[in-house]
């Protein structure tokens, strides 16, 4: 035979390497299934592990046994009954079946019985020890679904619960803001007493009204611009003394300060006498009484007009024309009451002046004021501090924006300022006719759809663009109803009680009335014969 060819050799050789090189490479991949199975079977033992452990901690921790697992457990059975059991005790008590509920805790009491005596000798309960217990409570169960202590009935009857809870809530509330709101009104005794023990003092003595005759020989003083002048308009003798007082006692110069009071007949002689029984360190007090205001009449004061209205004075003074529906507070006879409403006709009550600060009778004052009268109120003519570092002060949040004639005027965003602390530019407000302004307004809301309460509202109708702000520390407020920063309160000139908790009263809040108290004298003869503390 001939020998093959050498092509023919090479091939051979060729394939033969090639099968080496793919059986090595099986192997290799076969190797690495393998390595890769163990692996997963050891990861898959250790989650195992770890779950199996992890269960058993669980049980360990509810105290669980394995007889408790099992499927026909009279353990598990009796615990499951015991638990709804306790839910139907509850439910019947609010039910008001008192006798159920006490079935109910007797065999709850049995059954736990049972499984504390199988506890304490770590032997799993039988059927026949537990059958009776398990019977009687299934009874029991059965009768508590009788009486429709489902899910679904309960859920209806906590629902009607809830509303007649919220109903007495609501109830509740509305007899606390009533009662709130006249124990913010009511005179105390002791301040009854004060006003009649100086009226009889006014009357009976004539020293005391020989030297309010002395006094009146500096009536010049009351129309000297280059005095500092205040305004008090008040029928609380004692709270304007405090703020006379506390004025006075911070004043650099005592002597160039000059108060003008203006009160009611009933107060006016007691008002006068303790006025001139008293020294001020040197302070000017003259006192006048509304009633000597001749021009205050309804012809041409709006508040007065309304006053000679049914339906206003049924609003105000009965409450019954509405269903009680307005809160309380917004029938407050006291913001119809010209007193109240005299802030509005300063240049006329005091027609020689040129400035004036205007104070509150529920403020104490700490620092001295006189700088106030060279403060400069760049052509307006109130200066007020501002309230509207909270979105409650702006303007919506005092006045009715779904009217057109409200909406049309003011940016509802606009700052709001506070009364109690204020200086009047009287020249200014003469100019720009500051009264007629507020007496437009007062007349348009004589329905109150425009405003409800007090007078900040048109106060803020009235000096909307003609109020200059001042700096916050001339007027700290908040002392009468919530609770103020004490770094406010030390750094403040004014300190402002608004709010019902007022200092003379018994709901005063006891930690601000230090503040108030210090500028009374508790040993005046007449204090103590009041019992006035």
């Amino acid at each position: 035979m001939g020998r093959r060819g050498q092509e023919f050799r090479r091939t051979g050789r060729r394939r033969l390497s090639n099968v080496f090189w793919f059986t090595l490479c099986g192997l290799l991949i076969l190797l690495f299934i393998v390595l890769l199975t163990r692996d997963t079977t050891s990861s898959s033992r250790s989650v195992l592990d770890k779950k199996s452990y992890r269960q058993d901690r669980i049980l360990e921790g509810l105290n669980i046994t394995d007889e408790m697992l099992s499927a026909d457990s009279v353990t598990r059975k009796l615990s499951d009954q015991i638990a709804l059991a306790k839910a139907f005790v509850v439910i019947a008590k609010e039910s008001n079946n008192l006798q159920f509920a006490w079935e109910l805790s007797a065999q709850i009491r049995n059954s736990q019985v049972l499984l504390s005596n199988a506890a304490l000798r770590r032997v799993p309960l039988t059927n026949s020890e537990s059958e009776v217990a398990i019977r009687d409570m299934a009874l029991l169960l059965y009768q508590a679904q009788q009486l429709h202590y489902d899910s679904a009935t309960m859920i209806m009857r906590m629902k009607a619960k809830i509303q007649g809870l919220e109903e007495q809530k609501n109830s509740v509330s509305e007899k606390s803001s009533k009662y709130g709101q006249i124990a913010a009104e009511e005179v105390p005794k002791s301040l009854y007493c004060l006003g009649v023990r100086l009226t009889t003092e006014w009357f009976k003595n004539s020293n005391i009204q020989k030297r309010l005759k002395e006094k009146i020989q500096v009536a010049t003083r009351l129309r000297d611009n280059s005095m500092y002048h205040f305004c008090v308009f008040s029928d609380n003798i004692l709270a304007t003394s405090v703020v006379v007082n506390s004025t006075a006692l911070n004043s650099k110069n005592p002597e160039k300060v000059v108060f003008h009071l203006v009160t009611d007949e009933v107060n006016y002689a007691a008002m006068k006498a303790w006025f001139s029984m008293n020294s001020f360190r040197g302070v000017t007090v003259d006192v006048q009484k509304i009633e000597e205001f001749r021009w205050l009449n309804a012809s041409y004061v709006p508040v007065l007009k309304q006053l000679q209205d049914s339906e206003t004075r049924s609003y105000y003074f009965s409450g019954n024309n509405d269903g009680g529906k307005t809160p309380i507070k917004f029938r407050n006879p006291k913001y119809l009451s010209m007193l109240n409403h005299l802030r509005f006709y300063i240049p006329e009550v005091f027609p020689s002046l040129d400035k004036i600060v205007f104070l509150d009778d529920d403020v104490v004052v700490q620092k001295d004021l006189s700088p106030l009268f060279s403060i400069d109120l760049k052509g307006n003519v109130n200066g007020a501090v501002e309230t509207c570092m909270e979105t409650f002060h702006r303007y919506h949040k005092y006045l009715n924006y779904s009217h057109p004639l409200i909406r049309s005027h003011f940016d509802p965003d606009a700052c709001g300022w506070a009364f109690g602390m204020n200086v009047f530019d009287l020249v200014q407000w003469k100019k720009k006719n500051v009264t007629g302004i507020y007496h437009y307004w007062q007349e348009k809301n004589v329905d109150r759809t425009l405003w409800k309460l007090g007078t900040l509202p048109p106060g803020l109708l009235t000096f909307y663009g003609l109020t200059e702000p001042l700096a916050p520390a001339w007027h700290v407020l908040g002392l009468g109803y919530t609770n103020v920063d004490s770094q406010l309160i030390e750094n403040g000139a004014v300190l402002h009680y608004n709010g019902n908790s007022k200092p003379w009263l018994k709901i005063g809040m006891e930690k601000y009335k230090p503040l108030w108290d210090k500028y009374i004298g508790y040993d005046h003869p007449l204090l103590q014969q009041c019992n006035v503390h």
